[in-house]
């Protein structure tokens, strides 16, 4: 999701312990880029930034390897998404392109944000079938970590499930649910249950030895080059919605408790229907029964 460091006085802020800190070069890529995203205007074309050749090949390495992952671990229906979208393997696609080929198939738009954007945003353009998303890039010098957002995880991750149709379908009824919760405690549930779901979720699949196992279906972890390989380590439960919201995580470390759907199917039912039903009143009903 469009979550990235603010920007201040002086340009984009990054903490001490950010890769890119101490790296001038680094730090005006990201305020030229960021300008650009908090320049554009909805509905104008969105303008092409000029990645450089160390932006690329981060990206080329990146998608390369996830490519391979994803056949290993990612669920059916995103490496359909995959398929469908067909993002360039060599070169950091300019939104300009993926918006246009994502509108072309499921009717969303992918919308250039500058950085970080309150969650209510974030959520409510999701109704209207608009996906904010960040442009820059992270540190070359760590092409498989980045500790916040980035297009990798905007195209790689979101992107590919916004180029299925089903997935698509799934986003814009989140986004009108998140605009019925009306109170901080209604949509910080919410935004729990698309954590362990739409970010964080894990689908049982028939994989290629003829049993089921375990896939991600989640933009996280489809994005995240190391969590795809070991999200089987985590404590994997049943599905279990109450549960999802009421559940703390933390964004700084690998997920150590994941949530498993019996199939995509199930998915796509359940959260179709919490979604279509979730306001104020559900959220109340949902924290007493699991209190």
């Amino acid at each position: 999701m469009a979550a990235s460091p603010d920007l201040d006085g002086a340009g984009v802020a990054l903490p001490e312990d950010h890769p890119g800190f101490h790296d001038a070069d680094y730090r005006h890529r990201r305020d030229v880029i960021a300008s650009l995203g908090a320049a554009h205007e909805p509905g104008r074309l969105i303008p092409d930034v000029p990645y450089t050749r160390d932006e690329d090949e981060v990206w080329r390495i990146v998608s390369s390897e996830l490519a391979v992952l994803h056949r290993r671990f990612a669920c059916a229906e995103y490496v359909a998404g995959a398929e469908r979208l067909h993002l360039p393997a060599e070169r950091v696609p300019q939104l300009r392109e993926v918006d246009a080929a994502v509108h072309a198939l499921t009717g969303f738009h992918i919308q250039p944000v500058p950085g970080l954007v309150p969650a209510a945003d974030f959520y409510g353009a999701l109704a209207d079938r608009r996906f904010l998303s960040t442009q820059y890039i992270r540190h070359h010098s760590v092409p498989f970590y980045t500790p916040e957002p980035d297009i990798v995880h905007e195209i790689i991750g979101h992107g590919n499930m916004l180029a299925s149709d089903r997935f698509a379908d799934l986003y814009e009824v989140a986004g009108r649910a998140s605009r019925r919760a009306t109170t901080p405690e209604a949509l910080e549930f919410f935004s729990k249950v698309f954590w362990f779901t739409l970010e964080f979720g894990v689908v049982e699949e028939v994989g290629p030895d003829g049993h089921h196992e375990p896939r991600a279906y989640g933009a996280g972890l489809c994005s995240s080059y190391g969590e795809i390989q070991v999200f089987r380590d985590a404590e994997l439960r049943p599905w279990d919605l109450a549960a999802m919201g009421t559940t703390d995580y933390d964004i700084t470390q690998y997920q150590p408790l994941l949530f498993v759907a019996p199939s995509i199917e199930f998915v796509i039912d359940e959260l179709t229907a919490f979604f279509e039903s979730y306001d104020d009143t559900t959220h109340d009903r949902l924290v007493s029964a699991s209190a």
